[in-house]
């Protein structure tokens, strides 16, 4: 939980390891610290927090236990699934689809892919960031292999329709008569918002313990029984072959508590996240001139907020917050200390000036309203005092 003298308002970038999930996993550093694989009683524990891990979090996206593989993190998890389903799969294809505003790890994986002779198509969003399920339709091909789109976006919020572009490639693998596998990053959304797998028509999802008030280096890659994936880490084939390293039972132990604690509470912690959501967009476009939201309005995370501010850069604002113990972020905190314009809001169509003028609010567990009164206020003194210092403001 936030020092009470610091408010935290980056939660898109990390959680707080919840005490609930730090109670679970401490048995499991001293007590129980056995390794899986052994065959003594002390494996034999920790096979079993293992095997219990996997049921509970199957159970929460609906998919069986055999088919979640757990990884040290989401970039690993979404290298894996491009990559591992690019090379099992060379000899039928060699296409991917991806959208214009994934995480870097997806475009980076994709990037790497393409030198190494596979074609990348990059689906364009709309202002509001969405992607348009009928030009992923248009993509696809014979040679089509995989489409990766991300279920939530990590800077903008913004929700895409996964279930219908699972729908549309369910109706084009019938009638191709082929197999386009479709994954998505739902690092963000996992314990946010429902999920199911099977109406969702997902053969691959990626989710990280560490953004669900879970510890780091915890997370998972769902795959989808009967889906062709090559390895890319060799050894002791652990996580049935998929993925070998020795097992991290602490950490996937309170991976697995974190998510049955977000399952029991995600309705009641979401109504309460909107509408703290809604009282700092609301309150920032009323009360600050030339303000705007990124993402859209409604079809947004409950806990994000991206907004910009003309004639201020967002780095000024996250530093003069910082300064009155108030924690924002700008962008991806995976690509904030570059200090380039956000990939993802260039892609929803913002000039590289609009996009050095926003800033990333994101609302947890342990926020509380008055925390949201003092941002509110903060931000109306900090953005009013950098434009009197503003060549760009006009007076």
């Amino acid at each position: 939980m936030p020092k009470e003298n610091k408010i935290y308002f980056d939660y898109a970038s990390t959680t707080p390891v919840d005490s609930r999930v730090l109670k679970a996993m401490l048995p499991y550093f001293s007590e129980k610290f056995g390794n899986c694989a052994s065959l003594h009683s002390f494996g034999a524990e920790a096979l079993e927090a293992l095997k219990q891990s996997r049921k509970t979090i199957a159970k929460a996206l609906n998919a069986s236990p055999e088919e979640i593989v757990f990884t040290s993190s989401a970039t690993e998890s979404n290298n894996l699934a491009l990559k591992g389903v690019a090379f099992a799969n060379r000899k039928k294809g060699n296409h991917l689809v991806i959208s214009s505003i994934e995480h870097a790890c997806i475009r980076e994986s994709a990037a790497w892919l393409k030198k190494q002779g596979f074609k990348i198509t990059i689906i364009p969003v709309n202002k509001y960031g969405l992607v348009n399920p009928k030009d992923v339709e248009k993509e696809i091909k014979k040679n089509t292999i995989l489409v990766s789109i991300i279920h939530a976006n990590n800077e903008i919020g913004t929700i895409q329709p996964i279930a219908k572009i699972g729908k549309i490639l369910q109706t084009k693998n019938y009638k191709l008569k082929t197999k386009v596998l479709f994954h998505t990053d739902a690092a963000q959304s996992f314990g946010k918002i429902p999920i199911d797998v099977k109406k969702m028509n997902i053969d691959l999802l990626t989710a990280s313990s560490h953004k669900m008030y879970g510890p780091k280096g915890a997370a998972l890659l769902y795959i989808k029984k009967g889906t062709k994936i090559e390895p890319i880490l060799h050894g002791g084939e652990q996580e049935f072959g998929l993925r070998s390293s020795t097992v991290n039972i602490p950490a996937i132990v309170g991976f697995a508590k974190a998510v049955e604690i977000c399952e029991k509470e995600m309705n009641k912690e979401s109504r309460r996240q909107i509408k703290l959501r809604d009282k700092i967009i609301k309150e920032v476009l009323r009360t600050i001139p030339s303000s705007y939201l990124n993402g859209h309005f409604k079809n947004r995370l409950p806990n994000n907020i991206n907004l910009r501010f003309d004639a201020v850069e967002g780095e000024s604002i996250l530093a003069k917050l910082n300064e009155l113990s108030i924690a924002i972020s700008t962008a991806s905190a995976c690509a904030s200390p570059k200090l380039q314009p956000s990939p993802v809001l260039l892609a929803c169509g913002l000039k590289p000036e609009q996009a050095h003028s926003a800033i990333r609010i994101t609302i947890g567990r342990f926020t509380k309203e008055k925390d949201v009164n003092y941002l509110i206020k903060s931000l109306q003194k900090v953005v009013s005092d950098l434009r009197k210092i503003s060549p760009f403001w006009k007076k």
